[in-house]
Parts: C-alpha cells; sequence; structure tokens
C-alpha cells in the first residue's frame, strides 16, 4: 500500500457551471479531507463541523464567514477552526476549496 499521495488540487474537480460537486481525498482514523468545487454564486449556507477543521482555498475568490467574521478568500486563504465553529461560504467566481477534519 502506498504510503502517500500527490495531487494536483486545482486541477482535481472542473468547477460546475451550476451548483457544487465534491470529491473524498482521504478518510481516515485521522483525517478527512474533502474537496470541493462550487459555481460562482453558490456555495454552503451556515453551519458547524463536528471537529475541529481548517479550509483552504485553492483557486478563486468567495466570501466565508469564521464565526463572527467576513473574510475575502483567494487562492491561499486558510482558516483553522474549533470544534462547532459557524461558518459559511459564497463563491464570487468559480472555486475550489479543500476541507479538511482532523478527527
Amino acid at each position: 500500500m502506498t504510503q502517500y499521495q500527490i495531487r494536483h488540487l486545482a486541477d482535481e474537480l472542473k468547477t460546475p457551471e451550476t451548483g457544487k460537486q465534491s470529491i473524498v481525498l482521504v478518510d481516515n482514523a485521522d483525517t478527512k479531507a474533502v474537496l470541493f468545487a462550487f459555481a460562482a454564486g453558490d456555495g454552503l449556507a451556515q453551519h458547524v463541523a463536528p471537529l475541529p477543521a481548517t479550509i483552504q482555498i485553492v483557486r478563486g475568490e468567495a466570501t466565508l464567514t469564521v464565526g463572527d467574521e467576513t473574510v475575502d478568500g483567494k487562492s491561499g486563504t486558510w482558516i483553522q477552526m474549533a470544534t462547532r465553529t459557524p461558518h459559511s461560504i459564497k463563491a464570487s467566481t468559480p472555486v475550489v476549496m479543500l476541507l479538511t477534519l482532523h478527527k
């Protein structure tokens, strides 16, 4: 079994013309990593994660809310959140985003 993965996240998912899509990159005892692609104008309504999590914008621009703060996300934006931190995302342009849950 291979002990590593090499992936080019910006090219992994084509952003849809409408809606969103996702793929699970890793799901093991320690980590769950999900790559999302959002069409411009789409996103995820405010919700909470049951585990500590990080969000990284891989490509595109979006408005994110984290707790009470609004963040203009762009390629390279990285956000760390404690368990149950309210957050949302709305894509301004087509977006690819990596969500990592830390088990």
